[in-house]
């Protein structure tokens, strides 16, 4: 098995800085999205991460950006899955390219909780599927590889050779675990710092500062919330049964039915580009 076509499966937030990163390394890129408008937005994304790496625009006119699923994976030695992070729309698009790309073709999901043994018979090839999760990309440089039970040891340590080429750290999650080991250790603080605020126990602004102060960290957990995204995080958080989850989800709603995402719509908890939390007064 060698790696030289890669496909990313979403042109969002992190499927656009996988695309980038993997251009960036020297694989062949092609970018799937239903709908075409992502791709303008996918390609602002990119320039603006390139000026920020002082690198010219060049290297997009290289990634192929298609709305045919069969163009996107005819020449794929891996797919990279970052759609919406919801069950039934993954195993939808797992069944779809199951039948569409060739036989050597690997397939990772880039789930932030789901696990793959709950996609996998949604695939024709169990033992070359597995879930390989980024982070920011560019800054938070860690790539989690979660095998489910069926998942060849050789796609294993082929995950691990190809995180490190796209500049990545490999975190090997030897046991299936919802939200790997970072975002399993994030939750616990992004729920904690929920149910203070949903119980009116602190303000958004109180618990962040509460935060930043006592780890010498550059954001809180709402701030943290913000760069993630609020609709990644309802979606995770609306399908958690306890009543905290479920108090958290709603406020999240609040906000993502304003159009409040986050820094990638200029407002969520904070507004952008040059949020509160920034501010030297803040911690005053």
């Amino acid at each position: 098995m060698k790696i030289n076509n890669v496909c990313i499966l979403g042109a969002g937030t992190l499927g656009t800085r996988i695309a980038l990163q993997a251009a960036l390394s020297g694989f062949q890129v092609a970018v799937y999205d239903i709908n075409a408008e992502a791709f303008v937005a996918s390609k602002i994304v990119m320039a603006k991460i390139l000026r920020s790496l002082s690198l010219t625009d060049e290297i997009i006119a290289k990634v192929k950006f298609t709305t045919d699923p069969a163009e996107a994976v005819a020449e794929a030695d891996i797919i990279s899955e970052s759609v919406t992070e919801e069950l039934p729309l993954k195993r939808q698009v797992w069944a779809q390219f199951s039948a569409l790309a060739p036989a050597k073709t690997i397939f990772t999901t880039n789930t932030s909780y789901l696990l793959p043994s709950m996609l996998v018979d949604s695939v024709d090839r169990p033992s070359l599927f597995c879930a390989f999760h980024f982070h920011d990309v560019f800054y938070s440089k860690v790539v989690d590889i979660m095998p489910h039970p069926g998942t060849s040891e050789e796609v294993v340590s082929l995950l691990e050779d190809f995180g490190r080429a796209l500049k990545q750290v490999p975190v090997i999650v030897r046991k299936e675990n919802p939200g790997y080991v970072f975002n399993y250790m994030l939750m616990a603080v992004i729920g904690a710092a929920g149910k203070l605020r949903t119980k009116e126990i602190a303000s958004i602004e109180d618990i962040d500062k509460s935060w930043m102060v006592n780890f010498h960290m550059p954001m809180g957990p709402f701030g943290i919330l913000d760069s993630i995204g609020l609709d990644t995080a309802w979606h995770v958080t609306h399908n958690l049964e306890d009543a905290g989850s479920q108090a958290f989800a709603a406020l999240l709603k609040t906000y993502i039915d304003a159009g409040k995402l986050g820094e990638k719509t200029g407002e969520g908890f904070y507004k952008y580009p040059a949020p509160a939390y920034k501010d030297p007064d803040f911690l005053v």
